[in-house]
């Protein structure tokens, strides 16, 4: 896109938040990503907070990034797993 415009977009939906990823363009032709968490209040309002990841600290940010969501995926398959193996119990 260029020109200070934001050059990708996409969100996912949970169950109560919405996040925002976008990557834009400022005027000097740097990008940067930005993270919005966006959750509705009982007021209809929307809280929303921003999180800037600049070009230079986005491979370190994705880096680590992923080590944080390796444990979570890690916890989740190791519960799945031990869900599986206590209804096979249950099962003989």
């Amino acid at each position: 896109m260029g020109l200070r415009g934001e050059v990708y977009s996409t969100r996912v939906n949970g169950e109560k938040r919405t996040f925002f990823f976008n990557v834009k363009e400022n005027r000097t032709g740097d990008y940067f990503l930005t993270i919005v968490e966006s959750k509705k209040e009982e007021s209809g309002d929307f809280d929303r907070h921003q999180v800037m990841v600049y070009e230079e600290e986005i491979e370190a940010f994705a880096r680590e990034f992923g080590k944080a969501a390796a444990i979570i995926q890690k916890k989740r398959d190791l519960a799945a797993q031990a869900k599986r193996d206590d209804e096979s119990d249950r099962g003989r």
